[in-house]
């Protein structure tokens, strides 16, 4: 590199992370050494993970990875182009119908991640003189999405429909409008105030899309996601998803009527310019729909094992904010001592995430647990035991 080009001064001024490292404490791209399942294998030893998106426990099931296996033997390990071209397999096609009818919409269209999903659909949709609505604690991916298309981006704070509609009364009522909001939001854990947040994109003529990322195979009466548990599924014009929860793959798709869909297939840059999914991850998707249709028991210890969990931290006096689904934040403060508390629960054999800041806010730096399905209690006790322990010595609780 260059250490003249002031194109890279950022980057040799950057020594954030060099200075986490320096304290022995850096938490990030931790090395597993086994499939992603309710115990992991770091460094040679046994961990239990708490920090996982599996919400089913399906990634590391027999069944979608003989699906993916299955895949691979018919299909081979990639489309070798986009779907707009020559990429597009049946399985494709027939995995589009199959979530549309799930998520209760007219159609669908897969794209590589989740997070290109969002950035596909919020460029192709949201244009010049359009606005999008974001609540303040939305994904990344929908923030980026918004400053990669040519309409302006408004905020209002987090799941508070006055704010929403304070922002809304400052829009232009003929403008294109569009809220963009997380079913349950990744880090707080709490649900969309869909019931109040809908009945206002009404009322000023906005459009309205949910983020089910961390929803899909977890709310809704059959886990079809955040619109499905509220009833609300022909009142909310888009819902999006991923692969890389409860799908126990990688991916995400777009639901919405074929007019829309439609329109993406042929206007998302996103789409248009990236290879397909491989025929492995389609086929895992469809085997995991399978289980989630088949074997509701899944979603049910989910939630007993989110209650059981939840419940130990409030016994503990840990502050777990508003959470209210298997995405429970843990709030710390200090952004050492979350790093710290990370890795001390680590050395006791339990996984979780940190979230510090740009994610969250000055001193309110957090651990983040996610619950599976397949936990067993015998499990969540000995989280517990070992955050009550770890709290103590560090003065958390």
């Amino acid at each position: 590199m260059n250490n003249h080009a002031s194109i890279f001064d950022k980057v040799i001024r950057y020594n954030d992370a060099e200075t986490v490292r320096g304290l022995g404490l850096y938490p990030y791209f931790r090395e597993i050494e086994s499939g992603q399942d309710t115990e992991v294998i770091i460094h040679g030893k046994k961990v239990l993970m708490l920090g996982s998106n599996s919400y089913l426990g399906l990634t590391n099931d027999p069944r979608v990875k003989k699906a993916a296996i299955d895949a691979i033997d018919k299909y081979g390990t990639g489309c070798a182009g986009s779907r707009f071209l020559n990429g597009s397999l049946d399985i494709h096609t027939a995995l589009e119908e199959r979530l549309a009818a799930f998520v209760d919409k007219e159609a669908a269209i897969i794209f590589s991640t989740g997070f290109m999903a969002n950035l596909g659909f919020i460029a192709a949709v949201v244009q010049r003189g359009d606005y999008i609505l974001a609540d303040r604690l939305d994904h990344a991916s929908i923030i980026d999405g918004a400053n990669l298309s040519f309409g302006r981006l408004k905020r209002f704070e987090h799941n508070d429909p006055s704010s929403l509609e304070t922002v809304l009364k400052s829009i232009p009522l003929e403008a294109g409008k569009l809220i963009v909001i997380d079913g349950i939001f990744s880090m707080d854990g709490d649900i969309a105030d869909l019931p109040r947040i809908v009945p206002l994109a009404e009322k000023y003529n906005t459009a309205v899309m949910v983020d089910d990322a961390h929803s899909l195979g977890v709310i809704g009466p059959k886990g079809e996601g955040t619109a499905a548990h509220f009833g609300l599924q022909d009142r909310v014009d888009a819902i999006m998803g991923t692969f890389s929860k409860s799908l126990a793959t990688v991916g995400g798709f777009i639901a919405g009527n074929a007019k829309l869909i439609d329109f993406l297939r042929h206007t998302s840059r996103a789409l248009m310019f990236s290879a397909s999914l491989p025929p492995a991850s389609v086929a895992a998707v469809m085997k995991s729909l399978d289980i989630i249709e088949q074997e509701p028991e899944r979603r049910e210890a989910l939630w007993e094992n989110t209650k059981a969990m939840a419940e130990g931290l409030l016994d503990l006096k840990y502050d777990i904010g508003a959470s209210n689904t298997p995405v429970i934040p843990i709030l710390i403060g200090g952004m050492e001592k979350t790093f710290r508390m990370c890795m001390r629960l680590q050395e006791e054999g339990v996984f979780v995430n940190p979230v510090v800041p740009p994610a969250v806010p000055q001193n309110r730096s957090l651990l983040r647990i996610s619950l599976m399905a397949t936990h067993s209690r015998q499990q969540i006790d000995m989280a517990l035991s070992c955050l009550k322990k770890i709290g103590r010595e560090m003065n958390v609780i």
